[in-house]
């Protein structure tokens, strides 16, 4: 990827030497890193090397009478102030001149700090443009012709105020080794920003849990991206998250995919912990039979903070843990303990971020004895 901001803008760090160089340093500081528990070749994943995000965000910069999209400084000097950016999708590189000149065109740059992007691998683009003032129905009727105009959905922003001009959400379909699955990513909720990746990860997790008679448990399941793939290998999937929008997504994406084997719960960790132990009771649970489940196999994809302790020795109760890490840092923290009772019989790398230290990581794991 050629970016006329490198050294610059503070999105991507590593540039020096190319994509190639980037992932090298990944591999090799991983391969150290997970050297204590997993002694293989870790399986490496590639990116596109441009035009990979398809969730971004940028500042409005107001300079005298014109618009700026702006990203912070690398060296944290301030913002760069840039008219194009090649990490984001195809669709949306298109939309971002053509989006300010309308906004400028129009008047409704006023107030106006921020746009962020998501877009589907159709090119469906939802925009959000976040202002300091409250939006009124002129506000509207001016986003609804700019919205027809550049065939986008638009939402406007401001303090306790969200207006919607369309709708609020893309449908991506994902193609996963020639099975298409779908789903609506909603408006600043969480999703995988790099869909070639994800369709990898995705690919790799459905290879390390093979097909089954027996049932699922997940953790920290999101929308269903893993869940409702998951769902096609095993009898019954029970799959928990914290949020409320997480979980609605995730049941409008089971019936878009005409799954029936799963029950999401709204539940905390430790709160689904005590009632599967039958310490506590939960409304929430209450129409879920947690007995007539056969569970051998636990899938956890964790925020960046990963597992306590608690919940890193609850999933160690389980035949196979399947781990996918945001943070290989905390992987490595969370690994420590789960290995006293397992082995790591595979380990990948998902170049999710290029030209920035971060890496994904997937883990699979199996009680000690039964390789």
């Amino acid at each position: 990827m050629n970016c006329k901001y490198f050294g610059q803008c503070g999105a991507c760090r590593v540039y020096d030497g190319g994509y190639e160089r980037q992932l090298s340093l990944k591999v090799d500081l991983n391969q150290e890193r997970f050297k204590p528990y997993y002694n293989g070749d870790i399986s490496v994943f590639r990116s596109p090397q441009s035009h990979y995000r398809s969730r971004s965000e940028f500042k409005i910069w107001h300079k005298e009478d014109e618009l700026h999209y702006a990203m912070n400084h690398i060296d944290k000097m301030g913002v760069v102030l840039v008219d194009e950016c090649p990490q984001v999708s195809e669709p949306i590189a298109a939309l971002m001149p053509k989006l300010l000149g309308a906004i400028e065109k129009n008047n409704i740059g006023f107030k106006l700090f921020g746009a962020d992007f998501l877009s589907s691998n159709s090119g469906e683009i939802v925009v959000s443009l976040l202002y300091h003032k409250k939006l009124d129905a002129s506000w509207s009727e001016i986003a609804t012709k700019i919205a027809t105009e550049l065939n986008i959905y638009i939402i406007g922003r401001s303090r306790g105020q969200k207006l919607i001009v369309g709708q609020d959400y893309v449908t991506e379909v994902l193609d996963v080794e020639g099975s298409k699955f779908k789903f609506n990513y909603i408006e600043n909720s969480f999703t995988q920003p790099n869909s070639k990746v994800n369709e990898q990860m995705i690919a790799w997790a459905l290879k390390n849990l093979p097909k089954s008679r027996s049932d699922l448990l997940e953790l920290y399941c999101g929308a269903g991206n893993f869940t409702i793939p998951f769902a096609l290998r095993f009898g019954k999937v029970l799959a928990t998250e914290i949020s409320k929008s997480s979980i609605n997504a995730a049941k409008a994406n089971m019936s878009l995919n005409s799954v029936e084997n799963i029950a999401f719960v709204r539940i905390d960790v430790g709160e689904f912990i005590q009632a599967l132990d039958g310490v506590r009771e939960f409304n929430r649970m209450r129409d879920i039979d947690i007995a007539s489940y056969d569970i051998k196999t636990i899938f956890v994809d964790p925020p960046r903070s990963g597992m306590d302790e608690a919940t890193c020795k609850f999933a160690s109760r389980y035949d196979t843990i399947l781990y996918i890490s945001c943070n290989p840092e905390t992987l490595v923290r969370d690994l420590e303990i789960l290995c006293k009772t397992h082995l790591v019989a595979d380990m990948a790398l998902f170049d999710q971020f290029p030209y920035t230290h971060h890496a994904e990581m997937g883990v699979r794991l199996v009680k000690k004895g039964s390789l």
